[in-house]
């Protein structure tokens, strides 16, 4: 249990803050994922690419004082699905990025698209705009499961699409699912030999989970069961590998050298500003953490006295905060990264890392603590250990 006197103000305590990277969120998508409970909204019409640009760059100047003079290592756009806005449109956001911020000269810029909604000559202007890095939400080169889980894309328009994105760009992800309506092993073997038939630096594999405030939340599929997920999973960690991708993070894969930078900034518990509509981030300062939330309707965030929801992180919630992104990572962390993190002693974690050890979750020597394959297989459990204890102290006794 993490000692109560911690609660004292200004407990927390930052040598060095941790690296900053931007979040921009486009909320807009050509429809709505029965899967889908990302911030994401049907676009009926013309989208309002100038008027949103504007809302966005005024959003970043008032957030200027929380982050001035610190240097952004990378910028994600993601979504909705920001490739529906122009080529000219994401240079106009990237220009005014970095006429705003210090962006570092190297850092990863990457745009979210899907199969779709771009074509050769569009990935052509995003690469010019200063984009260097793109995802595509493949999801699955079959065409059963294509349409079970609502996509708007052929099987043939995904590979298009990632044949147009290499041409571009030599930093590509493309996103796959598993556990799919319907699926069986063979299925999921094959769209995973369809993937690296690319050669791509990076893939991520993700299990179809139904989640609240969905379509298939309210009518759920019926989806393979828990131990034939599990085998899709082992199969397509196992097929990585041999194809030459580290395995770094739950459901990351890539080159030697090709990891994601941004992401790794999360799991890592590095700091973010989120801008746009819905979006969230996490800012760290000399004696405290804060996480902020814009408002999800596109309509409410650009209105002009719109609200932003500010947080302090408390000191008890800390370790399971870091322990919730930290331990996704395969290769886990040095153990001087939490308090560089968190602004607290890993002492104070120190019974909870001894019962995860007994329990076989985590390995940990004089310098580093990571996961087990036991642990990553029971994640849940895993963080478990790291809850905060929110009972009340005991009355005294007389």
């Amino acid at each position: 249990m993490i000692p109560v006197a911690l609660e004292r103000p200004g407990a927390v305590r930052f040598e060095a803050l941790p690296p900053l990277a931007l979040y921009v969120h486009i909320p807009w998508c050509v429809r709505k994922c029965p899967y889908c409970d990302f911030n994401s909204h049907e676009r009926t019409g013309s989208l309002p690419e100038a008027e949103y640009l504007a809302v966005l760059f005024r959003d970043l100047e008032a957030s200027l004082p929380q982050i001035w003079g610190r240097r952004v290592i990378s910028v994600f756009i993601g979504g909705g699905t920001p490739s529906l806005f122009s080529p000219e449109s994401i240079d106009a956001l990237l220009s005014g990025v970095r006429a705003r911020l210090a962006l570092d000269p190297q850092a990863e810029i990457t745009l979210e698209a899907n199969p779709g909604t771009v074509e050769a000559a569009r990935f052509r202007g995003f690469r010019k705009a200063g984009v260097n890095r793109i995802s595509i939400g493949v999801q699955s080169f079959d065409e059963r499961m294509l349409a079970a889980l609502g996509r708007i894309h052929s099987a043939d328009e995904a590979r298009r699409a990632i044949d147009a994105a290499a041409a571009s760009f030599d930093n590509v992800n493309i996103d796959l699912m598993y556990a799919l309506p319907g699926q069986t092993p063979a299925m999921a073997t094959a769209d995973l030999d369809e993937a690296l038939r690319f050669g791509l630096p990076h893939v991520s594999a993700y299990q179809l989970t139904v989640e609240p405030n969905t379509v298939f939340w309210s009518k759920p599929p019926k989806l393979p069961e828990h131990d034939v997920a599990a085998d899709m999973q082992l199969a397509a960690e196992e097929g990585l590998r041999a194809a030459g991708y580290e395995h770094y993070e739950t459901s990351a894969f890539a080159r030697p050298g090709r990891r994601c930078s941004h992401n790794l900034n999360y799991w890592q518990f590095g700091d973010y500003l989120g801008i746009g509509a819905g979006a969230h981030g996490k800012l760290s300062f000399p004696d405290r953490v804060t996480r902020h939330a814009r408002a999800k309707q596109p309509n409410e965030y650009m209105k002009p006295d719109t609200h932003v929801e500010e947080s302090v992180v408390s000191v008890e919630d800390l370790p399971f905060e870091f322990m919730l992104n930290a331990l996704r990572l395969v290769e886990g962390f040095d153990i001087a990264l939490f308090r560089e993190r968190t602004g607290l002693p890993i002492h104070l974690v120190q019974s909870r890392l001894d019962e995860a050890e007994k329990k076989g979750l985590v390995a940990r020597d004089w310098k580093h603590i990571r996961p087990t394959e036991r642990g990553r297989r029971f994640l849940n459990d895993l963080l478990e250990a790291f809850l905060p204890d929110r009972r009340a102290p005991a009355p005294a006794s007389g």
